[in-house]
Order: structure tokens, then C-alpha cells, then sequence
């Protein structure tokens, strides 16, 4: 159950015609700020998607907000300028580095099944639907996390209002912001889905007609859903009536009666809202070449599985190896790392996950004398048992990867106090589950397909299977990595389960091979997530080193764009470096408050 190849290709083939249009913005309406992938400076730096949320961002930091103020502001405008990627209508998870305290602590706001759902969710006559029927129906949706984690993260360390920090995605939202290709071209390959629904369709294809690349997006009813969050609080979307508009268009999805899809309805109810809740939990962490590596922990797998990879790469000085060599041990240190997440990493509220001794360095150890240097391992690979650790052994059944959507939205955050926030948020595929709230002007989410339709294989432990009130397993892996309790950078990703190789890439990359850090982001990649063929973006698969890894046995299958990550970093002579990617989706948007020099 994944995307195809060919719409990926289609998506990344579109985007590229869009973009020789050379379409400006219309007559009176000022351009978006310039999309620059870099850039140094003091007073703190946002990097994001997108150049008008990272610009929102930085008004706030050079307003005297911090880093947590800017970092609600900027999710909020993505939820105008990304609507397909995140929102109100989803979830997500919130990395905070406290410069006071000089601690890492941690948001859990992920979706949660509504209290009456069973392992057999997805599931008719004891088979599994089709994802693509599960992805566009009532039945997906899961509470959103998002409005709860910006609460929970000002009330806790913020210094400005929601009401303040909403006001410019508000205007943004009534104002409107310029199309540019890449919405055009996610638009137009969820244009099926969307014009089943009308209030999708109304939004998203004015006219019954795509959006026109240069012209300007308005979504007033989103505006005024933002004013009335900013009155009333986040809590109205857990209870009063926009909750009910929620669970009505869950409940009974508004589609076009004269459309012949089959759109399942939800059972999420006005008391699935009213009983949600944010996690404040510990974060992950794992020493890395005296460096400490900080990200989410379960119900999110990131955390677990970068921290497995990293340690088990622990031993090997990845600096001296040719690239053949390193891309050999990154990507057997994600097969073995993955082959642990499907076995042992869910919902800790739901199934026993043995987080500690997932992030130990002995298990690692264990684990790492898999890899030889002259042979690839095979997928899928069975797990190891971190509890009985026993070294190069593996145990039980092997089970494949099941599928997760690809995207989602990532952005960081640095003050002028020292102050980070990593913070990834989604709803889900591309879209979301094509159900605008009527009148309300944001996406739902389908954030319970990140649950196993069935478990992975016949007879083999399956952790991630749906429950009541349970969080489907996540691989966003926002990232915060100190020296010497100090911030060094923090990085983070869109792509689904290709979030995690992608910061565990980027961060080898840096850390390891030297790359500056919007070199490391840019950087081809390779994704393998314990499937027989490892991905390769075209950089990769039109190399000598294909060919190189080929003669170890490695297998490739073409994938044209894995991921979008951003990331900050503290300079040595004081600066803040932003860095987003410069070209995939259509590259991301790096600003500082005060630029100074060059990177």
C-alpha cells in the first residue's frame, strides 16, 4: 500500500512545466518573500516550507516573542499556505530546548482513534479495504493534536497570546497568498478526491478549475475560524460548535450525491474531542560523537529508530570511508533500525515498548555486528529482542514496512535567548483526507492510516494495529542535538517514514562527513526501511556509487524526491544559520532577524 512511482514522477514532472511559466504576482499584490535556502545572522532564525510562514515567524522573534511564540505563528501560517500538508485539522509533535533550564522536553500532540475503534478498523469480512478507500473517508480521521500542542507549548513557555500570534495567519488567510507550483501540482493530483466533496472542491477548485499558478488564494472561512480561536481558545475545536461541525462532517461526510466513490463515515463523537489531551513526556536521547541527540519518543518511532541507527554506526568512524562505503553502513544501520521499529515501537498507553533498551548502546551493539563491509544484508530482516539482547542474533518472523504517507511539514526555530524549537506537523498524505469542514476552511486529517490495516505478516506481533484512544505510530523525528548542553542545531522533515532516514542522513552528513548543514540537507538520498530494494533519489541513482553498492549486493528502485528537511544551527562566533532544502517540493525558506555576514 503505497503511492505509485509514477505519480510520485507526475507530481515532481508537473511541478517543474509549472514553474516555467515564470508567473509573477497579479497587479497591486506585493510578491512572496524570496525563497532562499540559507542564510546567517543574529536575533534567531526560522527555517520552513514556506517564505511567507518563515517571514511571520521572524516578525515575531524581532517583535520580542521567542522561539516558542514564532513557532506557533509560523504552524499557523503553514496551515494557510500548506493546507494539504498541515493544520488545525491534524497533528504533530514539539521538540523545546529551554535555554534557562538547559532542557529538552517534549509535545506528544498526535491523533487519536476515536474511543470505539478495534484492530479491524480498516478491516471488512476480516479483510483489509484498500488504503486508498481507508485514506479518503470518515473513517481516517483521527482527534487533531494541533490546536491542543499550541496551548499546551504557550501556556507552558511562551510570552504572547494565541489571539497575537494568530492575527498575521489570519490576514493571510483573508488576504490571501500567491499559488505557486508546487500547490498547484498537489492540488491537481488530489483533484479527483477533491471535487467529490463540495466544500473541498468550492475551496480548493474555484469554479470546478485548478488554482492558477501566480494568482492570489484566499480562505476567508479559514480567517474566520483563526478569529475565533484567537477569542475563545484552542478549546473550541474540542468542544462547542465548531467540535460539532467536526464530528458531523467525520460522521456523515459531505460528498456530492451525484459522486460514485465510496466514502466510509468515522465514529469519532463530541466526547472522542472533549477527552483529548496533549502528552508531555520525556524526550529521546542517545550520545553521538560526544554530541547528546534529542527527539520524540513513543508514540513517534523517530526518536527510537535515528537513536538505534545512530548508535549502531557509534563504532565506525564514517569519516574516513569512501561514500560507497558510508552509504553501505547508513543504509544497513536503517534496514536493522526498521526491522526493531514494525516489531516493538506504538502507542506506550496501548502496547509495552521497550524504549530504554531500544536506545541502549549494548543492544546496538548487538545489532551492529550484522553489518559487514563487504555484503548486504537481505529485507525484510526479523527484529532483534532489546530485552534478551543476544549479539548478531535476530528473533521471530520477518515483517515488511508498512506503508505511511508521505507528507507532512517541518519547521525550526532558534531565539536570541538560545531558545530552539523542532516542530513537525501533518495531516497526513498529500491532502489529508479530502474532507474540508464545511464553512470552516481546513482539511481533516487521516492520520489513522499511519495504524496497520492487518498486521505486517500472518502470525507476527503487530504493535501498530488501531485501538481504542490509541495513537497510530508516527516516524516524524523532530531533532535537537546539544554540545555541551548548548544548542548545536536541530533538524527535522516531511516524507512519512522517509522522515527517518532523511535526518539520520543529514545529520551523518554533517556530523560525520563534514557537509555544511544546507549542504547535508541538499545531498541525494537513500532510504531503506527494512524493504527488499533500497530507494535512491536520481542524484544517487545515476552515480558511480550504484554501482559500487550494487556489487555488495544492494538493490534500488528510483524514488524522485525523499523528504524536505530544515534545520538551525548555532554558529561558534555567535550567529544563527537557517537552512531549508533548496529545491525539493519547491525548495523551503531560510530568514534570520538581523542577517550579518556570509554562512
Amino acid at each position: 500500500m503505497r503511492i505509485p512511482a509514477a505519480r510520485q514522477l507526475a507530481l515532481v514532472a508537473l511541478a517543474g512545466a509549472l514553474v516555467s511559466t515564470g508567473a509573477t504576482a497579479p497587479p497591486g499584490q506585493a510578491p512572496a518573500p524570496p525563497k532562499v535556502p540559507v542564510a546567517a545572522g543574529y536575533g534567531g532564525a526560522v527555517a520552513s516550507v514556506d517564505a511567507d510562514a518563515s517571514a511571520v515567524g521572524i516578525a515575531v522573534l524581532r517583535a520580542g516573542g521567542n522561539a516558542v511564540d514564532a513557532a506557533v505563528a509560523v504552524a499557523a501560517a503553514l496551515g494557510v499556505t500548506e493546507p494539504y500538508s498541515a493544520g488545525i485539522g491534524g497533528g504533530g509533535y514539539f521538540v523545546y530546548y529551554d535555554a534557562k533550564t538547559r532542557r529538552v522536553q517534549t509535545i506528544d500532540g498526535r491523533e487519536t482513534a476515536p474511543a470505539s475503534a478495534t484492530a479491524g478498523l480498516f478491516q471488512e469480512n476480516g479483510v483489509p479495504i484498500p488504503f486508498e478507500q481507508g485514506q479518503t473517508s470518515g473513517r481516517s480521521v483521527g482527534v487533531p493534536g494541533t490546536p491542543a500542542t499550541w496551548k499546551s507549548a504557550l501556556d507552558t513557555w511562551g510570552t504572547r497570546s494565541l489571539g497575537q500570534l494568530l492575527r498575521p495567519a489570519e490576514k493571510l488567510a483573508r488576504d490571501g497568498f500567491t499559488v505557486d507550483p508546487t500547490f498547484r501540482a498537489q492540488t491537481q493530483l488530489n483533484q479527483d478526491r477533491f471535487k467529490d466533496f463540495p466544500a473541498t472542491a468550492k475551496l480548493f477548485l474555484p469554479g470546478g478549475q485548478l488554482p492558477v499558478v501566480g494568482s492570489t488564494f484566499k480562505n476567508p472561512d479559514l480567517a474566520a475560524t483563526y478569529a475565533e480561536l484567537a477569542r475563545k481558545g484552542t478549546g473550541a475545536v474540542y468542544r462547542g460548535p465548531l467540535a460539532e461541525d467536526i464530528v458531523r462532517a467525520v460522521r456523515k461526510p459531505p460528498v456530492d450525491p451525484a459522486a460514485t466513490r465510496v466514502v466510509r463515515s468515522g465514529d469519532l463523537t463530541a466526547a472522542d474531542l472533549r477527552a483529548y489531551g496533549v502528552k508531555r513526556q520525556a524526550p529521546t536521547r542517545v550520545g553521538y560523537r560526544g554530541l547528546d541527540v534529542y527527539s520524540m519518543a513513543p508514540s513517534s518511532s523517530g526518536g527510537t529508530t535515528v537513536g538505534e541507527a545512530l548508535n549502531i554506526l557509534e563504532r565506525t568512524d564514517l569519516s574516513k570511508l569512501t561514500e560507497a562505503q558510508y552509504l553501505h553502513r547508513y543504509i544497513e544501520a536503517s534496514r536493522i533500525s526498521f526491522a526493531d521499529r514494525g516489531r516493538w515501537v506504538a502507542d506506550p498507553a496501548a502496547e509495552s515498548v521497550p524504549t530504554r533498551e531500544l536506545l541502549s548502546q549494548s543492544y546496538a551493539d548487538t545489532r551492529a555486528c550484522l553489518i559487514t563491509p563487504d555484503r548486504a544484508l537481505t529485507s525484510p530482516l526479523a527484529p532483534g529482542d532489546p530485552r534478551n539482547p543476544a549479539p548478531c542474533a535476530t528473533t521471530g518472523q520477518a515483517a515488511p514496512t508498512t506503508y505511511e504517507g508521505e507528507n507532512t511539514t517541518h519547521l525550526t526555530v532558534a531565539d536570541r535567548w538560545g531558545n530552539v524549537v523542532s516542530y513537525t506537523l501533518t495531516i497526513e498524505s498529500t491532502g489529508g483526507s479530502a474532507i474540508t469542514v464545511p464553512g470552516r476552511g481546513f482539511l481533516l486529517n487521516n492520520e489513522l492510516t499511519d495504524f496497520s490495516f492487518a498486521p505486517a505478516a500472518p502470525g507476527v506481533p503487530d504493535p501498530n494495529l488501531p485501538g481504542p484512544g490509541k495513537r497510530p505510530r508516527s516516524s516524524m523525528s523532530p531533532t535537537i542535538v546539544l554540545e555541551d548542553g548548548r544548542p548545536l542545531l536541530a533538524v527535522g522533515s516531511p516524507g512519512g517514514a522517509t522522515i527517518i532516514t532523511t535526518v539520520l542522513q543529514t545529520l551523518t552528513g554533517h556530523l560525520d562527513r563534514g557537509l555544511p548543514l544546507v549542504d547535508a540537507i541538499a545531498a541525494p538520498r537513500a532510504s531503506q526501511r527494512n524493504q527488499t530494494t533500497t530507494e535512491l533519489e536520481p542524484g544517487l541513482w545515476n552515480s558511480p556509487v550504484r554501482g559500487e553498492l550494487e556489487a555488495l549486493g544492494h538493490g534500488f528502485r528510483q524514488n524522485p524526491e525523499i523528504g524536505a528537511a530544515t534545520g538551525v544551527q548555532r554558529l561558534p562566533d555567535g550567529r544563527w544559520l537557517a537552512a531549508a532544502e533548496p529545491t525539493r517540493r519547491g525548495g523551503g525558506s531560510a530568514q534570520v532577524v538581523r542577517p550579518a555576514g556570509r554562512p
